[in-house]
């Protein structure tokens, strides 16, 4: 059985829409530069206010992608 190993880094997408909107932004702009992505796991959502009001949803994504050694 062939074995793998994979890395997780940490990405915070930003929307003005919505946290889905947020966390796909993450994973779609990861996916331009990095090759096999495997994995993504929403960690925590939040949201920044600015006088009372919602402007923008921030969601914190660990990717994990195949490591591929040089």
């Amino acid at each position: 059985m062939a074995t793998s190993v994979y890395k997780i880094i940490e990405l915070v997408g930003t929307s003005d829409k919505s946290w889905d909107d947020a966390a796909r932004n993450a994973v779609e702009t990861a996916a331009k530069s990095l090759e096999d992505l495997r994995i993504a796991e929403v960690g925590k959502l939040d949201m920044q206010i600015d006088n009372g009001k919602v402007v923008s949803y921030r969601a914190r994504v660990k990717v994990s992608f195949k490591y591929k050694k040089d």
